[in-house]
């Protein structure tokens, strides 16, 4: 699952292309399959890419809500803000993209060991 307004089925995609005539922007969501400490292994692998800081930095930031910014909300308060167990949302910043895909390849790597 991958969430950006690109995405013809993202159900903002009209105000997407309406609102952002210049391009989509760089920050998207995406599921990855496990439980919570498949995220946190996901996160914990890259090195380029930063698991803290805002989203809108220069620098990519790659975050697992669910156990950083909605860690002290119940499993239920997170699924109604919409914050689930598998979702990291990306923000991709300046860094040159063939470091930033190496740590996506190897943080992708890293979560076929746990699954």
């Amino acid at each position: 699952m991958m969430s950006h307004g690109f995405h013809i089925q993202h159900p903002y995609h009209e105000n997407a292309k309406k609102f952002m005539r210049n391009g989509f922007g760089c920050i998207l969501a995406f599921g990855v399959k496990g439980d919570a400490n498949t995220g946190v292994a996901f996160i914990d692998a890259f090195t380029t890419c930063k698991s803290f800081g805002k989203c809108g930095d220069a620098k990519t930031l790659v975050i697992h809500s669910a156990s950083t910014t909605h860690q002290q909300l119940t499993d239920e308060e997170q699924l109604s803000a919409g914050v689930n167990k598998e979702i990291i949302h990306v923000s991709v910043g300046y860094e040159h993209i063939g470091d930033i895909k190496e740590d996506f390849t190897i943080a992708f790597e890293k979560i076929k060991e746990i699954n």
